[in-house]
């Protein structure tokens, strides 16, 4: 079944309630699986989808190459969410029960050319799962509130003077314009930060560091990833 078109709100809609209680598309590191529904996807999702869109941004701060070196063979889109990804052996446990779902000999039957490639990459998968044990950076995705002086406030010019705040271990997201009052609107805008690398503090002092426009700076969620 998989998400249907991850294109759609209905589809991203399905990956929101997906990844509700969970942080990746399967098991408990990213993988490939990750990327491939990364991707299919032609944006990020709406502000409204806070599961789907933590993970995005997450997703998002890596680079290609090192989404590349995470474990695991791409499967095809369908393959994932769902009732989608391949059938769990009859009477097992969840999927991520390690060693126990790895069939590290086949059987008499397995003697095709497909059955054999199959097996080379259950083996591959096993041996990056086994021997990597990649070390994730501890992130976090902070959502803040950027308060201007008055209504006459080029908004548009608050957003660009934010985003131009640049350091390692930072990755802008989404934004938009919340209404405040008499007229007033926030912006109210997203970023995945490591934590090791960048605090709210700095994050704070560096937006309001831009006093012609900014009156004050809140920190509206903070979510670990």
């Amino acid at each position: 079944m998989g998400f249907g078109n991850i294109k759609s709100k209905d589809g991203q809609k399905q990956l929101n309630d997906f990844l509700a209680d969970r942080s990746y598309i399967e098991g408990y590191v990213p993988s490939q699986g990750d990327v491939v529904v990364f991707e299919a996807m032609s944006g990020a999702p709406s502000a409204d989808l806070c599961h789907a869109l933590r993970w995005f941004n997450h997703i998002s701060s890596y680079n290609k190459q090192e989404r590349q070196s995470w474990p695991g063979v791409k499967q095809p889109l369908g393959n994932y969410g769902p009732k989608g990804g391949a059938a769990a052996p009859a009477g097992g446990d969840d999927d991520d029960d390690d060693d126990d779902d790895i069939d590290l000999f086949g059987s008499d039957d397995e003697a095709d050319a497909a059955a054999e490639k199959l097996k080379e990459e259950r083996l591959a998968a096993y041996a990056a799962k086994k021997s990597k044990k990649p070390a994730l950076i501890a992130k976090s995705m902070i959502i803040l509130d950027v308060k201007p002086w008055d209504d006459e406030t080029d908004m548009s010019e608050v957003e660009k003077s934010v985003r131009s705040i640049q350091t390692d271990g930072l990755v802008w997201g989404t934004s938009k314009l919340v209404p405040l009052a008499y007229g007033i609107k926030k912006l109210q805008i997203s970023c995945v930060v490591e934590d090791d690398k960048v605090g709210t503090d700095f994050l704070e002092e560096s937006i309001t560091a831009f006093e012609d426009y900014v009156q004050s700076v809140d920190v509206a969620a903070f979510n670990k990833l």
